[in-house]
């Protein structure tokens, strides 16, 4: 038996969580640096964005300022490209690459490419599990109830399997991004390297937000078997 509100799975959880905070600081680290550097061209974000967009015929995408900081996304549903401030004004190699990877989100949605739909599916019951998942498996295994922490298990499978196919959405949308920058020649062979460092520690904040989803999933399931002590 274990002490009243004692978790003894919390410890698996640790490494995961320094691991993302540590890939929070690189990808702000890495931000900061590149967006000091200017680009030959002086293209900002949003400029870059839309000769991308044009050149895989998207003219019907529209590009939006929105609010935060590397709050940057594409809507799907909506057909528009937000870029945050220090991305769609800025003429920096760290401003392009980012507004080029939300263009490969924005082409992957033309060329129907199957994991983003499936992750786009997902968002309801990923809300769900990621908000109850957890908390209904501790829950359970102070009270000794089974029943509830398979309950939270199966709920925070699917914020799991909604970061799992995160990956391949992300580092798809990275590489179609270089590969468009070369193919227009948006950037020199220098900035071109310095994007693809900014792009592969933001990569990095998707790998760690996963491993972080994996570990409690492996807590969940010690707190079954320790239920059953």
């Amino acid at each position: 038996m274990y002490p009243l509100f004692f978790d003894p799975t919390m410890i698996i959880i640790i490494p995961a969580l320094l691991l993302a905070v540590y890939a929070q600081y690189k990808v702000k680290h890495t931000f900061s640096k590149y967006n000091e550097i200017k680009l030959n061209s002086n293209l900002t974000g949003a400029e870059a964005a839309r000769k991308i967009l044009s050149n895989n015929n998207l003219k019907n995408i529209e590009i939006q300022k929105t609010d935060g900081k590397l709050s940057d996304h594409y809507d799907p549903k909506n057909k528009t490209l937000n870029l945050s401030s220090d991305v769609y004004n800025n003429n920096s190699i760290a401003a392009v690459g980012v507004a080029a990877h939300e263009v490969g989100h924005a082409i992957q949605d033309k060329e129907d490419y199957k994991p983003l739909s499936l992750r786009a599916s997902l968002v309801p019951a990923a809300n769900i599990g990621s908000s109850f998942g957890l908390p209904l498996a501790i829950f359970g295994f102070f009270i000794r109830a089974d029943f509830l922490i398979m309950t939270g298990f199966v709920l925070f499978s699917a914020a799991f399997l909604f970061h799992l196919i995160t990956l391949p959405v992300e580092f798809n949308a990275s590489n179609r991004a270089i590969s468009n920058l070369k193919s227009t020649d948006l950037l020199t062979e220098s900035e071109i390297k310095g994007a693809k460092k900014v792009l592969k520690a933001a990569a990095f904040t998707y790998v760690a937000t996963t491993l972080v989803a994996l570990a409690n999933m492996i807590r969940i399931l010690l707190l079954a078997g320790l239920g059953d002590d």
